[in-house]
């Protein structure tokens, strides 16, 4: 087995990428390097520490050494420019090192793949850089965005949603990714791209629950009654989904929550407001009639701008909500 083979490489070292990487280094047996890259070079030292007695771990500087040195990349990226910089740059990026690599072996195989919620175009136009490649036969571009937030990449219990076009690859894609997420949680969706949607729309109808279920709360808030109870009323009956159940927006009323930790470490606002508006322009893209997307844009972008809700987890409505007049 050559020693590209025995190597994966990871870029992105954020709130989602650092311990998805800290568990797979952790899931891999010792015999295999991984690679890890970052613009912080805090993430790197504290990671080479944190990884330590768990196996190998070098740092590389950019793509290109990802992919020249390891058959397999990860990449946690947070936006369509930091994908099409680590992808496409002809010199330090991705597919150009992995050309480069399997110019010399055309025997091998490459699987390359963005893990983070990135927008369909990019995804798609990182899919065809990929299939005019001189080594798009031996090169597999994978989307596989996750759901399950900052406390299940630190669980290793994140769902994937994942596109590809050749499925023949997707066992060994799975095996990779079950080191960061649940073996029954990883779903091949279709080809490149599908995975993406498939995490857009559930993250389209997760923020839009966000609004509805704490303006359910505030209502209760205001009339006097018990939220826990009135929670476990919801959680047995017709208005029980994932934010009432376990992220509930009400502080006290779950702990280990965002909501009871000062909204702090969950799923900030303003990417939530982010992913939904990913949502509306891709039902636009598919000519899909909405409703319920604009209104809740413009509950998040009033939230998000407000000093006392920046920067917290989405949950935060349910505050912000409580804190304000009836118009």
């Amino acid at each position: 087995m050559s020693n590209q083979e025995k190597t994966v490489a990871f870029i992105g070292l954020g709130v989602m990428g650092y311990p998805m990487a800290l568990n797979l280094r952790k899931g891999l047996d010792s015999s295999y390097t991984l690679l890890i890259c970052d613009v912080v070079e805090d993430a790197l030292a504290r990671f080479i520490r944190d990884a330590e007695g768990h196996g190998p771990v070098e740092v590389i500087r950019n793509g290109f050494q990802a992919s020249s040195k390891a058959d397999i990349v990860i990449t946690m990226l947070p936006d369509s420019n930091a994908v099409k910089k680590v992808y496409l740059d002809p010199l330090e990026g991705i597919i150009a090192g992995a050309v480069d690599d399997l110019s010399k072996s055309a025997a091998r195989q490459k699987i390359i793949m963005e893990c983070g919620t990135i927008e369909t175009a990019t995804i798609l136009e990182v899919a065809r850089a990929t299939e005019a490649s001189a080594a798009h036969s031996n090169l597999h571009f994978v989307d596989a965005p996750v759901s399950g937030g900052p406390m299940g990449a630190q669980d290793g219990t994140l769902t994937f949603m994942v596109g590809l076009k050749s499925a023949t690859v997707f066992p060994t894609v799975k095996q990779i990714l079950s080191h960061m997420g649940k073996q029954d949680s990883i779903f091949l969706c279709g080809n490149v791209g599908a995975g993406t949607a498939f995490k857009i729309i559930n993250n389209y109808l997760s923020a839009i629950t966000s609004l509805a279920a704490s303006e359910a709360f505030n209502i209760g808030a205001k009339m006097g009654l018990d939220l826990k109870l009135l929670t476990d009323v919801i959680n047995v009956s017709g208005g029980q989904c994932w934010v009432t159940s376990k992220s509930n927006p009400v502080p006290g009323v779950q702990p280990n929550v965002p909501s009871s930790r000062g909204y702090e470490g969950g799923f900030r606002i303003e990417l939530c407001a982010k992913v939904l508006q990913m949502g509306s322009d891709l039902a636009s893209m598919v000519g899909a009639r909405t409703i319920l997307d604009k209104p809740t844009l413009e509950a998040f972008e009033e939230a998000k701008n407000d000093e006392r809700y920046k920067g917290k987890d989405a949950r935060v409505v349910y505050k912000w909500l409580n804190e304000s007049e009836r118009r």
